[in-house]
């Protein structure tokens, strides 16, 4: 029963670091392609796109953080991350559609920023750590 519970725990935590390793790379598609919008037809396009990849991203990361908080009890503080993550990117789209970039940008840009912290959150514990001897 425990190793079932440990492999069903690792395997919810990988989808959980995938899903914003996805959520990260699809802002960051956002931000090149909203260069892109600046100075080329193609840009509107793959902007457009990307939104819809970007926001299911962020659907995709409430999903898993709800999957990975149920089965061991765990904080339930990044299921609040995600459904944060997810009203911020409802609020982008709504401006995006209306046409207001003087809002549209900085929330991107502050989006980004959030996604890249979130994504630090859940990479932090793979890395190795170092003791306090081997910095002395």
């Amino acid at each position: 029963m425990a190793i079932t519970r440990t492999t069903t725990h690792q395997r919810l935590t990988t989808f959980l670091r995938v899903s914003v390793v996805l959520q990260t790379a699809a802002l960051f598609f956002q931000a090149v392609t909203a260069g892109m919008l600046l100075s080329s037809s193609v840009g509107g396009v793959l902007h457009d796109v990307g939104s819809r990849v970007m926001y299911g991203a962020s659907m995709l990361y409430v999903l898993a953080a709800v999957l990975a908080w149920r089965p061991g009890g765990r904080s339930p503080r990044p299921i609040l991350y995600a459904s944060g993550f997810l009203v911020l990117a409802s609020v982008q789209v709504v401006l995006g559609i209306a046409h207001v970039p003087a809002a549209h940008v900085p929330l991107g840009v502050l989006m980004f920023g959030l996604s890249v912290l979130a994504l630090g959150a859940v990479v932090a514990p793979l890395l190795p750590r170092r003791s306090v001897e081997a910095r002395a």
